[in-house]
């Protein structure tokens, strides 16, 4: 798993590659919160497009995020134009809480 984060104006963007599941979320999921509270942000923009494969551990990462982000009053962005990630968010239910979008400025506009 690889992964980068930078901010721009009150988002903070991560971009993931490679497999979230239950050996990498969990230092994932540090990572972002460190991030995020420290730079005290209030959107969290999730790049999944360089995702291979995703499990529940990936699920409840972005679940938490929304659930940060809703306590500061901000949202959970999640970027994808992967069709096999795309059909685990739907089956989560994750989409019937946040957008998807196909780009990280797509995103930013909303």
């Amino acid at each position: 798993m690889e992964f980068s984060m930078d901010i721009l104006k009150n988002y903070l963007i991560v971009k993931l590659k490679g497999e979230l599941d239950h050996h990498t979320s969990e230092d994932v999921r540090k990572k972002i919160d460190q991030q995020y509270y420290n730079n005290n942000l209030m959107n969290i923009i999730l790049d999944l497009r360089g995702l291979s494969f995703m499990d529940s551990s990936g699920i409840g990462l972005i679940i938490g995020r929304y659930r940060n982000c809703k306590e500061r009053k901000g949202r959970v962005f999640i970027v994808s134009t992967n069709p096999y990630i795309d059909r685990i968010l739907k089956m989560s239910g994750l989409l019937k809480i946040i957008n998807i979008y196909s780009s990280i400025d797509e995103a930013i506009k909303d």
